[in-house]
């Protein structure tokens, strides 16, 4: 494999494990007043492929934050408990945009290598041609 496939893959994996991302905390927000909704987490690692001699980024493990929602008293709701009360999502919206932010900037840093690479490459062919 050359080394623009090699960047090309290491930084396509990483955007897609950001889309990846992306695509939990839009869960979280869209479920924001859900009842009794878990915010879900997702953790990376790096996986080296030895076919290709590449390291990848690959999501290790999606979990759910078992903090404790909000308890809002409200006895006429269909899931209050004995007691009245509804445990509301855990989602914090500041910490979902937050999280947004970092993976969109992740993924525009890894499509950013993208291109940088291939106008290296680019570059190289039009030097080789001359």
């Amino acid at each position: 494999m050359n080394p623009f496939d090699k960047i090309s893959a290491a930084a396509t994996s990483g955007m897609r494990a950001q889309a990846q991302r992306l695509q939990v905390v839009s869960e979280n927000i869209a479920n924001v007043d859900t009842h009794g909704y878990k915010r879900k987490q997702v953790t990376f690692e790096n996986v080296y492929d030895r076919s290709e001699e590449v390291t990848r980024v690959e999501i290790d493990r999606m979990f759910l934050d078992q903090k404790e929602g909000e308890r809002v008293f409200d006895p006429s709701h269909p899931l209050a408990d004995g007691d009245g009360y509804v445990i509301m999502s855990n989602v914090n919206m500041m910490t979902e945009f937050a999280d947004a932010r970092e993976a969109t900037r992740s993924y525009d840093a890894g499509l950013e290598v993208f291109r940088q690479a291939r106008d290296m490459y680019t570059s190289l062919l039009d030097i080789l041609k001359s």
